[in-house]
């Protein structure tokens, strides 16, 4: 392959992240959950629920949406993985991905702010969101074949860098054309176009429409650049799937630091995706936000994450993934702590004065946290699996990854809406993420920081 195929075939997986990323920042964080929480406590209010008890039904509805979605995505994952490596081709699997990724994101426009077809968002967006995530394992997968070992830090933090770049533009977009406020008008003052009704919410609503057309415009340059690379296998289909995620499965008895890895991961990820999914809805629900405060939010988080993910991935060169990633750990800790330990009234039970916008100006800058060292963290995390991914079958290796990201995606949301139900506070129910955090850097401690891609050979035999 020559020097300028190569750097076409890099920037052409750049754009999946450019394209895919839009369904992370618009929907599951900064407008569509905020939006469904925003709605749903409003319905549930019209019920004679007091307005904190509707607050954590909301929070604990949203929570169900993302425990059964995570509970599809993790437990598919390792056999999507599989299927893809006996048959040798990665490239119909991101398709069929792709269009339930289209197909789950236009459905989001039927979501109505009257409350009455909640159970349809959380579908339509379940459907979205594994679409998402299953084609996101396939392109992981074509990491190792982008550069050198060395070089892949930087591939994945530039990947992620760029992706967030996407996610900024169309928050941007979102906030200045489409998105209505208090008075009906988007934040420039303008009215909404194509003759949308800012009372029926139809241009919060067309967030998902607008993502799906986003993704299926930015798409192209991957299909058109990026190549599976290797011949194709002839296997038996689902039999030789559960045969090489079986042989995987107990390789993992040997591979220590691999499976030290993917349990660590398993856990402080799944706290990330907390965070992301919770971020937005705290805002609203605690905050008292409205749906344009959370997107301007939304937008110093989205430039901090590709600002901190490119030079993450500086330091994932220089240092190796694993110092990387152990300090954006002890950073999001902070942040939880600092979350928990305040609302409206009071920080850390320090009461404020009336109308304060001291929490206001902390949360900010935690949303610039947690976007930032969240893409550090995601970025480094896909370098170190590189390390320990086994050359002969990578996207059953990242299937194993995305089993590892999402076997426990439930934990989160199910202790977050537990927590939340229990106490009746959506800002205590955040607190179990602390823990999930520091049981994840617990395990860190057993991870071989340059991976033991070595020893596969020693126990797939």
């Amino acid at each position: 392959m020559s020097d300028r195929a190569a750097r076409r075939r890099i920037w052409g997986w750049y754009f999946f992240d450019w394209a895919s990323q839009p369904y992370h920042t618009l929907l599951v964080t900064f407008v569509f959950g905020p939006y469904f929480a925003s709605i749903a406590a409003a319905h549930f209010m019209a019920t004679g629920l007091t307005e904190t008890a509707a607050d954590a039904r909301a929070q604990s509805l949203w929570s169900l949406g993302l425990t059964i979605t995570g509970l599809i995505i993790g437990f598919g994952a390792p056999l999507m993985g599989a299927l893809a490596d006996t048959a040798g081709r990665r490239m119909p699997w991101i398709v069929g991905f792709s269009a339930m990724y289209v197909l789950g994101a236009t459905g989001i426009w039927w979501t109505l702010p009257d409350g009455s077809t909640l159970w349809w968002a959380m579908v339509m967006f379940g459907i979205g969101f594994i679409g998402a995530e299953y084609a996101l394992i396939f392109i992981n997968s074509q990491l190792p074949s982008l550069g050198p070992p060395e070089e892949t830090g930087a591939i994945s933090g530039a990947g992620f860098a760029f992706g967030y770049l996407g996610g900024l533009v169309t928050l941007i977009l979102m906030l200045a054309f489409l998105m209505e406020g208090a008075d009906g008008r988007t934040m420039l003052g303008l009215d909404l176009p194509f003759g949308l009704d800012a009372e029926a919410r139809e241009g919060t609503r067309m967030v998902g429409p607008f993502a799906a057309l986003w993704f299926a415009i930015f798409m192209i340059p991957y299909f058109l650049w990026v190549r599976d690379i290797g011949p194709p296998r002839r296997g038996r289909g689902i039999g030789d799937a559960l045969g090489l995620l079986k042989k995987s499965v107990l390789a993992l008895r040997r591979r220590i630091s691999l499976s030290a890895y993917l349990g660590s991961s398993m856990l402080y990820r799944d706290a990330l995706n907390g965070l992301y999914g919770f971020g937005g809805t705290y805002a609203a629900l605690v905050l008292d936000w409205s749906i344009t405060s959370v997107g301007a939010f939304g937008i110093i988080g989205v430039i901090s994450a590709a600002l901190f993910s490119w030079v993450g991935g500086r330091f994932d060169r220089a240092l190796g993934p694993k110092p990387v990633i152990v300090a954006a750990i002890w950073g999001l800790i902070a942040v939880c702590v600092v979350v928990v330990g305040m609302d409206r009234t009071q920080i850390f039970g320090v009461a404020l004065a009336p109308g304060s916008t001291l929490p206001d100006m902390v949360f900010f800058g935690c949303g610039a946290l947690i976007g930032g060292l969240g893409g550090t963290l995601q970025a480094a995390s896909r370098s170190l699996m590189v390390r320990h991914t086994d050359p002969a079958a990578p996207t059953e290796s990242f299937g194993l990854y995305g089993l590892s990201g999402r076997a426990t995606a439930f934990v989160a949301p199910a202790l977050v809406g537990t927590v939340t139900a229990i106490t009746g506070s959506a800002r205590i129910g955040v607190a179990p993420l602390i823990l999930l955090f520091l049981v994840g850097l617990l395990l860190l401690g057993w991870v071989q920081a340059e991976g033991d891609r070595e020893t596969w050979s020693d126990t797939s035999d």
